[in-house]
């Protein structure tokens, strides 16, 4: 451990797996609770355009996926909003479209070739430059500030937006923000674990969080914390063991998820037999009348969030 922190880069790396192990989940835990698991799939496929015109103008590629990506994901919610039949149809075409654009930017400029492309592809956190790392952090800075300090706005508008619009929020408005953070958050994680696994990191240590926990603010530091633990141990077991570390990074974060299943299971089962060995229980109904049910008044839906 202490020759391998003696290296300037391994020190790149392992603060590049922090931050990114807290950015992901912090974001992948909304996506989740609006059943965008693969959100990050698409915003990955949309990337590669970026990573194509930063090659072809010979500046940074990660600004430019940054400002591909965000131009992707407004698209992306302005057509998951309308809600019509052929807007899975649209958003197939930019996905794919995306990959194909990328790659042909990438195979025309004159920086082609030697693993260029597959760097960004399944990550190459030993390559992290100074100027990357520092980019990971502003960026990576930003979108902890928005998921974690909107907290309750962005939960409101995932668990019911008909709800969150009646109380005055402003949906669109975080709709788009929530979108725009997701492809920040996939161009900060490509670097590390690659656009066609950085899904994984945002979707995994959130469902393996949710396996023990019961509140979504418990739930998301939780899945944080996870997150963190992953990339430190998959950077510092593909540099022991001299493999990839962004498969590394999603196959320990898979292997967690299925350790916490076979530890909840039986939880699980334990507090379903306490509960029908007390007896039935009371259930207080509020009869119908001019006042909201207790299921809907705001008090009940903030301490969802709590």
């Amino acid at each position: 451990m202490t020759e391998m922190l003696s290296y300037d880069f391994m020190q790149r790396a392992l603060l590049a797996a922090v931050l990114v192990g807290i950015t992901a989940p912090a974001v992948g835990i909304y996506l989740v609770q609006r059943r965008q698991a693969l959100m990050g799939d698409g915003m990955g496929h949309v990337a590669m355009t970026g990573v194509g015109l930063g090659f072809i103008f010979q500046t940074s590629p990660v600004w430019m996926a940054v400002l591909v990506c965000v131009l992707g994901a407004v698209t992306m919610e302005l057509v998951r909003s309308r809600g019509n039949q052929r807007g899975d149809i649209a958003l197939a075409m930019l996905f794919y479209g995306g990959m194909a654009c990328g790659k042909l930017l990438v195979s025309m400029s004159a920086q082609a070739g030697a693993g260029s492309l597959e760097s960004y592809l399944w990550g190459s956190i030993l390559t992290v430059a100074p100027a990357d790392l520092a980019t990971i952090a502003v960026l990576g800075a930003v979108v902890i500030g928005v998921t974690v300090g909107l907290r309750r706005q962005l939960f409101a508008i995932c668990q019911d937006e008909d709800f969150a619009r009646v109380t005055g929020l402003p949906v669109r408005t975080l709709n788009l923000l929530l979108a725009v953070m997701a492809a920040v958050t996939v161009t900060v994680a490509m670097r590390v674990v690659g656009l066609l696994l950085v899904s994984a990191l945002m979707v995994v240590p959130v469902v393996a969080a949710q396996q023990l926990t019961r509140s979504f603010a418990a739930t998301q530091a939780a899945s944080i914390g996870l997150g963190v633990v992953v990339a430190l141990a998959g950077v510092t077991g593909s540099y022991q063991l001299d493999v990839p570390s962004g498969p590394a990074i999603v196959l320990l974060a898979i292997a967690v998820f299925a350790v916490f299943s076979l530890i909840a299971t039986p939880l699980a089962r334990r507090r379903h037999r306490a509960a029908a060995d007390s007896g039935p229980q009371v259930c207080d109904v509020q009869l119908p009348g001019p006042g909201p049910s207790d299921a809907t008044t705001p008090e009940r839906r903030a301490g969802l969030a709590q």
